[in-house]
């Protein structure tokens, strides 16, 4: 009898641990679900920030004695496709209290007066280094200005040859580089540590894969580490790129190239690269509890003469892009900000105009913008499917940069929210 419990102890221990195994896959399984159903409840809600469903409107011609407004002149270019409609007052008058129509790219048409305005003030691009899909001039055709310019800017982008190189340089400029985010939770736990891989949208519907970045499972903060090898994730691996690491709190990131840690550098006998910091993004605080959109600013180095990112090498934390940016030291320096979305009393949401890239409701959905040249989208992330989102980036933005601030949005904040 002794003998006979020991011949089936190994299969008794074999039938335990499949148990074992199918009841933390169906508990994953089930948590996977609640925060799946979460977040589609919470993508419900007014606050999230909404594509501009009135930018969708057929194109009219404008009537005598007043401006063309968004639902006069702007094509297809936003959410559902609706009944053309006469513009509402309402609307208007929210806009123009927060003095900010023209964060929605209203295509009015601009007085000598507003002309000279406009020359009047410092913008921190060139005209030529304004993409078409920025500019805020009125088309000729009802859609044809951007689908041109995305063709042109598909066209002069060329072939990506070498992925490091193409990851590291600045948007070309006067080009909008076109990007999908997608966001794979497949496998035993990546419903908690998702992959994330970039790809460059080409014509005919072709992609090219960039960039992939991941969490690491055991780190004190959320630490990012972004690769060109999809397959290869790891620190070690020869596609290592760079990295994005948070605070504690879950409020600001810092984004680093491939190189090894200043401090890590002195204790080495041969020379290392030391490594560059390439972005700070730092999320609003909400300790009060309002409920709104989110509040965002990122840093990035200043660009030289030809164009090209100026090195910044902190050889300590008092060094960094988040202390110089807290110190209001910012020479050398840039400082952009997301571009404020407008509460539209009649869909009961924020809105922003993102000229038809994006098509659900997120609190991820944001533009990047800097406060002199509000007009110019350096940056515009936002959901299109449940694990799709669309990422365009122009000058002076690299595309590890841009990735990194899209993947700092994924990442969960507890005191933002």
């Amino acid at each position: 009898m002794e003998a006979s419990r020991c011949r089936l102890g190994p299969r008794g221990d074999s039938a335990f641990e499949d148990e074992t195994m199918k009841l933390r896959q169906l508990k994953l399984d089930n948590q996977r679900a609640l925060l799946e159903k979460k977040q589609r409840k919470k993508r419900l809600e007014p606050l999230m920030v909404q594509p501009n469903p009135e930018a969708r409107l057929r194109r009219s011609k404008p009537r005598v004695g007043s401006s063309a407004t968004e639902e006069d002149t702007e094509g297809s270019v936003d959410g559902e496709s609706t009944v053309d409609t006469a513009p509402k007052p309402d609307l208007q008058e929210i806009l123009q209290k927060h003095g900010i129509s023209g964060s929605l790219n209203f295509d009015e048409e601009e007085t000598d007066g507003e002309e000279e305005g406009k020359k009047l003030c410092h913008s921190p691009y060139s005209d030529a280094e304004r993409p078409n899909s920025a500019s805020s001039q009125k088309s000729t055709t009802d859609t044809g200005a951007y689908g041109t310019a995305a063709q042109q800017s598909d066209n002069q982008l060329g072939e990506v040859e070498n992925l490091e190189d193409f990851a590291y340089s600045p948007a070309p400029r006067g080009i909008t580089v076109k990007c999908r985010i997608t966001r794979d939770k497949k496998g035993m736990d990546r419903g908690l540590f998702p992959t994330y891989y970039m790809h460059l949208e080409k014509d005919e519907n072709r992609k090219i894969f960039l960039l992939a970045g991941r969490k690491r499972k055991k780190s004190k903060t959320s630490n990012y580490l972004i690769s060109t090898d999809p397959t290869d994730l790891s620190r070690e691996g020869e596609s290592y790129i760079g990295k994005l690491r948070s605070n504690l709190m879950g409020t600001k990131f810092t984004v680093y190239d491939h190189g090894v840690s200043p401090a890590k550098a002195q204790g080495l006998v041969e020379k290392a690269y030391t490594r560059q910091e390439l972005a700070a993004i730092c999320y609003e605080t909400n300790v009060l509890g309002f409920k709104g959109p989110r509040k965002m600013s990122v840093i990035i180095p200043g660009m030289n003469m030809n164009h090209e990112r100026i090195p910044f090498r902190p050889r300590n934390d008092h060094e960094s892009l988040l202390s110089k940016w807290q110190n209001k030291t910012m020479e050398n320096l840039i400082e952009l900000h997301n571009k404020s979305p407008v509460w539209n009393d009649d869909t009961q949401s924020y809105v922003l105009n993102f000229h038809g890239r994006v098509t659900q409701a997120s609190v991820k959905n944001f533009q990047i913008v800097h406060e002199n040249d509000p007009d110019y989208i350096v940056m515009q992330f936002g959901r299109v499917a449940d694990d799709v989102f669309t990422l365009d980036y122009n000058y002076p933005l690299c595309a590890l940069q841009a990735f990194a601030i899209g993947l700092s949005s994924f990442d969960s904040k507890l005191a933002c929210e």
